[in-house]
């Protein structure tokens, strides 16, 4: 089998974002013959507006986004809350790809996980995405399932994932994303 392609998602525009960190550590601690690819463009992406796309096609960041997720085999949301949700910026981009034609989530493979400072390590923000997953029809991983609280605690200056815990967790979800992604594909 080829190279098993994974397109890391993170909601957070931080420059010291933990979730995207936490994408880091997923690259880091895949398995043989699977990588992680962190997608740098959300914050060039515009707000959604549909009469653009009808009357223009799909602006160039959106092009890109689209076809990024496309060409993975399997996506990995690391999203933070805001509020009780995703953030803005994440949803943004759901809602660009989600338009037709070729809904860039339909069909894929994907999995959720998101750190906080807080003690629920995101698991309002993550049953949120699950449930627009059921819209994507994108098929989410169950588990296991990674909600970094703390996070502050759990990711060094540097932004290396320190918590041996965590670091368990993300490996076992990204090779459970990479097989279930699989077993979708059958």
């Amino acid at each position: 089998m080829s190279e098993f392609r994974i397109l890391g998602i993170s909601g957070s525009l931080r420059k010291g974002s933990h979730n995207t960190a936490a994408l880091r550590a997923a690259a880091e601690l895949a398995p043989e013959g699977v990588t992680v690819a962190i997608y740098e463009g959300l914050g060039e992406i515009p707000p959604y507006n549909d009469d653009v796309r009808v009357a223009s096609g799909y602006p160039a960041p959106v092009e890109a986004f689209r076809a990024a997720v496309r060409a993975a085999d399997a996506v990995i949301f690391a999203t933070p809350e805001y509020n009780y949700s995703i953030s803005g910026v994440l949803k943004n981009a759901i809602d660009w790809a989600s338009r037709p034609p070729e809904p860039s989530f339909d069909g894929k493979a994907v999995s959720i996980m998101g750190a906080t400072q807080g003690l629920l390590g995101t698991a309002r923000a993550q049953y949120d995405l699950r449930k627009m997953c059921v819209f994507l029809n994108a098929h989410a991983l169950n588990k296991p399932e990674v909600m970094i609280a703390q996070s502050g605690s759990k990711f060094d200056e540097g932004g290396r994932l320190t918590d041996d815990t965590t670091r368990k967790l993300i490996a076992g979800q990204v090779a459970a994303l990479r097989d279930w992604a699989l077993q979708l594909r059958k």
